[in-house]
């Protein structure tokens, strides 16, 4: 028998593949199914069509029956550039208490002890069969886990539960905001700043519309929120944007305006209604800026949906998580994760990893060895329960 790799030993390893977003993750899933491979385990890959240099990978060990448990992560980071890194950060590096490098924290550390479950499952034989899920894309967009999930069904017994291990300090997260993004271009048309009222700024035309998100978080915030909205913070659905780029010349009207218009959305509200209000909005003001000149317009495109996750009434993941760790507290978050695509698919889906979101995506990301070790026990502690 191959010899089965300590969790700290799986995820040195998985943490030496640069899986930035932008780049393939095919060396990590070559590797992922060899290691499986050794052990006698058959895993399965999706190759996304789109993009052949990225692959999600998928297991099932135990009874081939539905209703296994599915621990499931992402195998993409994000990018170092322009981080102050006191360290290799594709190196683990252990010092005061804490393993550092790219992906300890988000989320290579529980993606190692996925892997090591599922070997040590495997071996040790369960009544209950478990599954791993490692999707990519995560980081740009949640895009990635879909089709996997429809993969992973027509391929493997459909699992009844899944366990996302975003870092969560090991405490069972059983609610989150949704997250819509609109790709927004606006063309103006171009004249001297001195004629400005014959010509069209796509950059003062782009301020309209983030105004208008203003005045929706304005108003959003004065209300009272309901009681699943209460749950989070802030308690209402936010419309935010990141970055802005456009114009040629300070004494020249923006042809150009180009940013992404973000939502992220309480559960209860409805995304089609926000999706709709916008694009109210955006026709609004291009039929204004037309009435000026016939050739500007704006362009809209959808760059990322992630559905929130709803809390379940007595979830089966949530029931099974709480059973764990000994939580019984109420734990919701504002981020998107996969858990909501999971529930949207038929599964009941809790978020629980360890370590804390705090050090997700900073120079010197770590997860405290303390958290890794609570993962493991987790992990253990969960084949016990499967093994019954």
């Amino acid at each position: 028998m191959a010899d089965q790799l300590t969790p700290l030993e799986i995820m040195t390893k998985l943490i030496s593949f640069p899986t930035v977003s932008s780049e393939t993750n095919l060396p990590l899933v070559d590797w992922v199914e060899g290691y499986l491979a050794r052990h006698g385990i058959t895993a399965h890959r999706w190759v996304d069509p789109d993009q052949p240099h990225k692959a999600a990978v998928f297991a099932h060990v135990g009874p081939d029956v539905e209703g296994a448990v599915v621990l499931s992560g992402h195998t993409d980071v994000v990018p170092i550039e322009g981080q102050p890194w006191d360290s290799d950060p594709f190196t683990v590096v252990e010092r005061d208490g804490k393993y550092f490098g790219r992906g300890t924290c988000d989320m290579k550390g529980f993606d190692a002890l996925a892997i090591w479950a599922l070997v040590a499952a495997h071996h040790r034989g369960v009544a209950r069969p478990l599954q791993l899920a490692l999707s990519f894309d995560e980081e740009v967009g949640c895009t990635g886990a879909p089709p996997m999930i429809v993969a992973m069904q027509d391929v493997l017994p459909k699992g009844s539960c899944v366990i996302v291990g975003e870092p969560s300090v090991m405490r069972p997260v059983t609610g989150h905001k949704g997250g819509i993004g609109y790709s927004t271009h606006l063309v103006g048309f171009e004249v001297h700043s001195s004629l400005m009222h014959t010509g069209v700024s796509a950059i003062m035309q782009g301020a309209r519309l983030i105004d208008w998100a203003n005045a929706r978080n304005a108003e959003n915030m004065a209300k009272t929120p309901d009681d699943v909205a209460a749950l989070f913070t802030p308690p209402f659905t936010t419309c935010h944007v990141g970055m802005i780029n456009g114009g040629t010349a300070h004494n020249i009207t923006a042809k150009d305006c180009r940013f992404v218009m973000d939502f992220r959305v309480v559960p209860g509200e409805s995304a089609a209604e926000w999706e709709a209000a916008y694009l109210a909005k955006v026709r609004d003001i291009e039929a204004e800026m037309q009435a000026l000149h016939p050739d500007t317009r704006i362009d809209v495109s959808k760059k990322f949906n992630v559905p929130g996750l709803v809390p379940e009434v007595e979830g089966e993941a949530e029931t099974l998580v709480r059973a764990l760790t000994g939580d019984n507290g109420t734990h919701v978050v504002s981020y998107g994760t996969e858990a909501g695509q999971f529930q949207e698919a038929g599964y009941s889906a809790v978020i629980c990893g360890p370590g804390d979101i705090a050090q997700a995506h900073q120079p010197n990301e770590y997860i405290e060895v303390s958290q890794f070790n609570a993962g493991h026990r987790f992990m253990q502690q969960l084949i016990d329960r499967l093994a019954i």
